[in-house]
């Protein structure tokens, strides 16, 4: 078998869907498409020479997502018009003359 699977006393990071982590070497040379590579069942990392790189790779591909900022408020004492360019009616209007160009 040109595979095995590697375990690590501290665990991996699960992937974003909350999925276990394993790192897989493939002992094939690295032409023959052999390297370190870490795996989920629904996504994996390129195969790398280095198994540091495969690890940073997973680590980087599944950090929590960002959080996104609050939007400025506007200070208390600040009063803001909705200002447009027409007016804008509550009410539809209606088009008058109902004969549609009939005589």
């Amino acid at each position: 078998m040109t595979q095995k699977q590697i375990s690590h006393p501290e665990g991996l990071p699960n992937c974003a869907a909350g999925h276990r982590a394993r790192h897989i070497h493939d002992m094939r040379c690295t032409s023959a498409g052999g390297g370190h590579l870490v795996e989920c069942c629904c996504k994996a990392t390129s195969k790398k020479v280095d198994a540091d790189a495969a690890l940073a790779e997973w680590r980087r591909i599944n950090r929590p997502a960002r959080s996104l900022r609050a939007a400025p408020s506007a200070p208390a004492n600040v009063v803001q018009f909705k200002l447009s360019l027409a007016e804008q009616s509550h009410k539809p209007q209606r088009a008058t003359g109902g004969r549609h160009g009939r005589g």
